[in-house]
């Protein structure tokens, strides 16, 4: 009976309660929306932040000069596979082209096009062997270009000298050291040098905060001795500041939209009461008192609250699809515990702007109304 009540009332002033529901419903669609970014903004800004480069570096431990590979591999075994992004060895030597010297950095370059995604190559990177990338620095300076042919001497680890018909593949141009450097495959150069399976860095980039970057430190720390991890602190704190400032708009943009629908809610259902002050002047004079009157309000509060909550929750979902794939270029992932919280949020917004119509209605003397005054 009190349900069928509450709905009788609900359709004989439908056209304002359907401005208190839409309110309600875009409340809940912008608060399950920035909800569902914000929850899952620092998987989507870990994304975009691995473009920026590495967020670790595994050197040797102790007085070592060199990594081992198989320890930097032990090392890889504590990370999380859906958080690693890239694994990249460096090893660096020193190379002469005409009789002029520069430093060879040996590499894997489908892990360094993971890690390092700002590389800016012209031409194409190495496939074969013998391919190689060199830095603009060194373009400019030796006018070598992708497709000239080179010759590379240097000294083995033994003091042999090796000699290597070499090709460009490609310039790299960074705007840091690397336009420095002449870049070739950790193999190739593990042959020249006469050895392998050792690296004086390993550029680790990884889809984590700097909480979550400490603690994988300190397991790697502990899971492989011969490891020494560091954090490149330039993007892990650059990275940690923007999410907290992302994340504190987005609690202010929700906070504005719900302060929001509780005026709009709260200024239709005072135009509410006093539409009906009559009937509540009457039902006070057949004996309701102020409970059941306040329990008939907060009862259409709740039921426009629910309502408009789940209407919400589905808007929602697609409002947080469309800014996430416009903004990040990917969807968001929504964590199912939002959509109920999203509809008693909504709830609950609806019935504190009910409570002040709730004491007008409560405070209307019967004996005044019905005189028409």
């Amino acid at each position: 009976m009190f349900m069928k009540m509450l709905v009788s009332s609900l359709i004989r002033r439908r056209s304002r309660m359907l401005a208190a529901l839409c309110a309600i419903a875009i409340g809940a669609t912008v608060l399950l929306g920035m909800a569902a970014i914000s929850y899952d903004i620092p998987r989507q800004m870990g994304r975009e932040f691995r473009s920026y480069g590495a967020n670790m570096v595994l050197v040797a431990s102790g007085e070592d000069a060199l990594l081992k590979l198989e320890d930097s591999d032990r090392a890889a075994e504590v990370i999380p596979e859906k958080s690693l992004v890239g694994m990249t060895p460096y090893r660096y030597e020193i190379v002469r082209i005409n009789m002029q010297g520069y430093t060879a950095a040996g590499t894997d370059f489908d892990q360094a096009r993971r890690t390092s995604p700002y590389w800016n190559v012209s031409g194409a990177w190495p496939k074969e062997e013998n391919d190689i990338l060199i830095g603009s620095d060194i373009a400019e300076f030796t006018r070598l270009a992708p497709g000239s042919a080179i010759n590379i001497t240097g000294r083995a680890s033994d003091g042999a000298r090796f000699r290597r018909d070499m090709t460009v593949s490609g310039i790299v141009r960074t705007g840091s050291v690397e336009d420095e450097f002449i870049f070739m495959r950790l193999d190739t150069l593990d042959a020249l040098m006469g050895n392998s399976g050792v690296a004086e860095v390993v550029e680790v980039s990884i889809a984590a905060d700097e909480d979550e970057l400490n603690a994988l430190a300190a397991a790697i720390s502990n899971h492989a001795p011969g490891v020494s991890p560091r954090l490149v602190k330039r993007v892990t704190q650059s990275e940690t500041t923007v999410l907290s400032k992302l994340q504190s708009l987005v609690f202010l943009v929700s906070l504005i939209v719900l302060v929001l629908t509780m005026i709009c809610v709260a200024t239709t259902m005072m135009t509410v009461v006093m539409e009906r002050r009559k009937e509540i002047g009457l039902k006070k004079a057949i004996g309701a008192d102020n409970r059941s009157i306040a329990a008939e309000f907060l009862g259409e509060g709740m039921l426009l609250g629910v309502m408009g909550g789940i209407l919400g929750t589905v808007l929602g979902y697609f409002f947080a699809q469309a800014v996430s794939m416009n903004v990040f270029g990917r969807g968001v992932i929504l964590d199912w515990r939002l959509m109920p919280a999203t509809v008693l949020v909504s709830v609950a917004v609806t019935v504190a702007a009910c409570l002040w119509p709730v004491k007008r209605a409560a405070d209307v003397e019967p004996a005044l109304v019905l005189r028409g005054e």
